[in-house]
């Protein structure tokens, strides 16, 4: 098997989400013109819902494959890889059948208890993507296991293609058959409603719906994809390797470490999805509170930015989640690439660590860390100096855009750590310790919870106070996942290589991009000033990073064609 490096196989899943980040974005922009914020509210309320049901399905086995087919291919027990994914495929079938039925039952209780039952069609409409991300789950942990991310990386954009083409045109057909019926009748799907801003408020539910249900077409061609691939391209494993393969361990015993393996993994996916249900459900909870006792201050802050709609159908706890939503969406860009770099290290740290190579389980950690902070570090701090710009880059100048720039301006800065903890959990799960990110995580999660409930409540905070228990939830985690590691293998950082320099260059950064934009917004407008101080911003950051000798040659090599990319680079001296 021709197996990938870190750095290559990292290339290969941040090329992949890219790509869906870009088709996402052709999703979700258009969409939220299409179903406006309100309709957002209804699409993330089913979104939020889905994650911890997923985790339970799911269970951390994507993640346990992929560190038991990396061990055993580290030792050539190949018969024990091909038996690891024969005995996942009815666990998952099981688990994610059953995780199809928990949502599909629960969704009424869960609309009902939130106060937000126009959210119950998108409730429905995306319970059968738990099953088929199960299975989709079983060779995307398999493959990367193996270091091969094309499988992963293929099957992503697959899914987000059919997120785009399905669910953007369900939510305008929906929309526009809405709109055509208000004209012809004044009713909408038989409802009479007495104006048009109406009509469309009517109309957004069932919208939202479309749009998760593209979400559920994408999962299901992605699971195509993976099976058929599968089925006549193999995983790599020659039949001279399975023949030099001792015989495999018993059936229960893989079944065994596989549950010993995911449920610590599990219950950490679970801990981080049920984050994102603790927004949906104290940001509108909280939200409907606050606005019965303190109207005044929460209506006063926010004057002019609330669609008129919303504050006469009681339905400002949703708009207000919905903008958030939006943030959200800019803020989760970030440590979705990261998370690339957690999954292709996986493999490779724990290869370093089954062979007991301190050198080379050292290097792997400070390159895994090093390229996390490159990207992450510029990436939070400008979303954080830039959020108004940015927001309405992406969105366009809304009525909302204050709302969602004040969100984003803290999230921007979670962005940094939330990106870091990702690789940290993946390094921790690479040595053994799988229960040690759940641990952690539980921690995080009741901060969270607590400072959601407290500061959503407080009227001049409100919707903020879910942006601040993000940021304190995520900075908590890096920190004590940073010192965990240092714990159990022992090892110390070189603090220099792998933050201070990524950290000084991305001030300088962001610092020459709040400058560019101040200059040229009054010239160029905001959203080309914005595109223009993030270019601009970019050339700076290069500059600063070969200027402070910030990127490794060792990281270079590591690079489909490296070696002549050193060879250019070293010549100029750009690279320690």
């Amino acid at each position: 098997m021709k197996k990938q490096s870190f750095l290559h196989g990292a290339l290969i899943l941040t090329a992949g989400i890219i790509l869906v980040k870009l088709i996402g974005a052709l999703f979700k922009v258009p969409l939220t013109w299409i179903i406006t914020e309100d309709g957002l509210g209804y699409f993330n309320t089913a979104y939020n819902f889905y994650g911890p049901i997923h985790s339970l399905a799911a269970a951390g086995f994507p993640i346990a494959i992929s560190r038991l087919v990396s061990e055993n291919g580290t030792v050539r027990r190949y018969r024990d890889i091909r038996r690891i994914y024969r005995v996942s495929v009815p666990i998952f079938l099981i688990t994610g059948t059953a995780g199809f039925l928990i949502m599909a039952v629960g969704a009424p209780l869960y609309a009902g208890a939130i106060g937000n039952p126009e959210a119950l069609p998108s409730l429905y409409a995306l319970a059968p993507a738990v099953l088929f991300s199960c299975l989709i789950s079983v060779y995307r942990g398999y493959y990367e296991g193996l270091r091969n991310m094309y499988p992963t990386a293929v099957s992503e954009i697959l899914e987000a293609v059919g997120k785009l083409v399905i669910g953007l045109s369900l939510a305008w057909l929906i929309v526009s058959a809405a709109m055509r019926e208000y004209a012809r009748f004044g009713t909408v799907f038989g409802a009479a409603v007495q104006s048009e801003e109406y009509a469309r408020s009517a109309a957004l539910p069932f919208a939202a719906a479309g749009a998760v249900l593209g979400v559920t077409a994408g999962s299901v061609l992605a699971w195509i994809y993976m099976a058929l691939r599968h089925k006549r391209r193999g995983d790599g494993i020659s039949g001279e390797e399975l023949d030099g393969s001792p015989e495999p361990a018993p059936v229960r015993s893989v079944v065994a470490r596989l549950v010993k393996t995911a449920l610590p993994i599990g219950a950490g996916a679970l801990a981080v999805n049920v984050a994102g249900l603790v927004d949906s459900t104290f940001l509108q909870t909280r939200m409907n509170d606050v606005l019965e006792n303190a109207p005044e201050t929460v209506l006063g802050m926010y004057k002019g930015m609330i669609p008129q709609v919303n504050l006469e159908t009681g339905t400002v706890p949703n708009f207000l989640f919905g903008c958030f939503s939006m943030a959200l969406t800019l803020f989760m860009v970030v440590p979705s690439v990261t998370q690339a770099f957690g999954i292709s290290a996986l493999p490779n740290v724990t290869a370093a660590w089954t062979k007991g190579s301190r050198e080379e389980l050292k290097h792997s950690m400070e390159t895994v860390l090093r390229i996390t902070s490159l990207f992450c570090i510029p990436s939070g701090l400008g979303m954080c100096v830039l959020s108004g710009p940015v927001t309405a880059l992406v969105f366009g100048e809304r009525q909302s855009l204050p709302v969602t720039a004040h969100i984003l301006a803290v999230l921007g800065i979670a962005a940094i750590f939330a990106s870091l903890s990702a690789p940290l959990n993946s390094m921790l799960q690479a040595i053994g310790r799988v229960d040690l990110p759940v641990k952690i995580l539980a921690v995080g999660l009741a901060l969270k919870v607590a400072l959601n409930y407290f500061l959503v409540g407080i009227p001049e905070i409100n919707v903020m106070g879910a942006g601040a228990g993000t940021l304190a939830c995520y900075l908590f985690l890096t920190i004590a996942a940073l010192l965990l590691l240092r714990r159990e293998t022992g090892i110390r950082l070189d603090l220099d290589s792998v933050f201070m320099r990524p950290a000084i260059a991305s001030a300088v950064c962001c610092l020459a991009a709040f400058l560019l934009y101040s200059v040229l917004n009054g010239v160029l407008g905001i959203r080309i000033a914005a595109l223009a101080a993030v270019g601009g911003a970019f050339v700076v950051y290069v500059a600063a990073l070969f200027g402070l000798r910030a990127i490794r040659r060792s990281d270079l090599l590591m690079l489909p064609k490296g070696q002549k990319l050193v060879k250019v680079l070293e010549k100029r001296g750009w690279i320690g």
